[in-house]
C-alpha cells in the first residue's frame, strides 16, 4: 500500500486535478459559478478521492456552484475513468477548499494590523 505523499501518489493526484479541472470546464450547468479545482487527495487503495475546489463569488452562488458538482459528480467521474487508467476509478466527492478562505482571513488580519502603524506615522 503507498503512502499519500509518496511520488506515486502525487502524479495521481494531480492527473486526476488535470481531467476533473478540464471536466469542470467542459460543463454547461447554469448554477456553475466560476469553479477551480486546487486538489485532488486519493485514498492510497485508490477507491475514493475528495476534490478541493473553490469558488468566486456570493454565498449564494457556492451553494448553487455545490448543488451543481453534485448533479454532475457521476458524468465527470465517467470522464475521469475513461481518460486515466487506473485498477478502479475512485469515487469522488466534492469539498470547498477551506485554505483559501483561510489565507484571505490571515491577509485581512495581516492589513488590519497594519492600518494603525500607518495612522500612527500620519501624525
Amino acid at each position: 500500500m503507498s503512502r499519500p505523499d509518496s511520488p506515486r501518489m502525487r502524479k495521481v493526484n494531480e492527473l486526476l486535478r488535470e481531467v476533473i479541472a478540464e471536466a469542470v470546464g467542459d460543463l454547461k450547468d447554469p448554477g456553475l459559478g466560476f469553479i477551480t479545482i486546487t486538489g485532488v487527495d486519493t485514498a492510497p487503495d485508490l477507491r475514493n478521492a475528495f476534490v478541493y475546489y473553490s469558488v468566486l463569488g456570493t454565498d449564494e452562488e457556492v451553494a448553487e456552484s455545490a448543488a451543481a458538482l453534485k448533479r454532475a459528480t457521476p458524468r465527470i467521474q465517467s470522464v475521469a475513468g475513461h481518460q486515466i487508467r487506473m485498477k478502479y476509478t475512485p469515487k469522488l466527492a466534492f469539498r470547498i477548499d477551506p485554505s483559501i478562505g483561510e489565507g484571505l482571513k490571515i491577509d485581512r488580519l495581516l492589513h488590519e494590523l497594519e492600518e494603525p502603524r500607518e495612522n500612527d506615522g500620519a501624525d
